[in-house]
């Protein structure tokens, strides 16, 4: 077996520049990978991206499969009508220059937190989604869901 010879780089994609206090895979990761692209670089190495826990490491995750909520962008947020420009200002005014995840993450999920609300009175087509991803995901999804219920009570 050959392997054609490329070249990437690793990047958590926390480590993105923008102004929410971590990066996360909004608008800044494409345009990462379109820099990438236009370098010649073929591949983008992340590291693990599931939910992590005390002491927000990458590789101490809940789960293998569930996503980082920390990595949902505010401006997909804002473009979906889940939440205000307002709301998203708040999260504009974390370090730059360093993560403070004490900082960030009640800022964070006070932010997913009004999200969820307002999806729950969106239109058809976003339910629709996520009840189509719920349903392809179930063979984990529902453990994982009754786990962090769990740790959170």
């Amino acid at each position: 077996m050959s392997f054609k010879r490329s070249s990437g780089i690793l990047l958590h994609p926390t480590s993105l520049p923008g102004p929410y206090g971590i990066g996360d895979l909004g608008p800044q990761a494409y345009r990462f990978v379109d820099w990438l692209e236009s370098t010649g670089c073929k591949l983008w190495q992340i590291l693990p991206l599931g939910p992590t826990g005390y002491g927000d490491s990458p590789y101490q995750c809940f789960s293998a499969f569930a996503g980082n909520p920390y990595l949902i962008s505010p401006d997909d947020l804002l473009a979906e009508g889940l939440v205000t420009e307002e709301e998203v200002e708040v999260m504009k005014d974390l370090p730059a220059s360093r993560v403070d995840f004490g900082l960030f993450i009640p800022r964070k999920l006070d932010l997913l937190l009004k999200a969820f609300h307002r999806f729950r009175s969106r239109p058809a087509a976003l339910q629709q989604a996520f009840d189509q991803f719920c349903a392809e995901n179930a063979d984990w999804l529902d453990d994982f869901a009754l786990f962090m219920a769990l740790k959170e009570s």
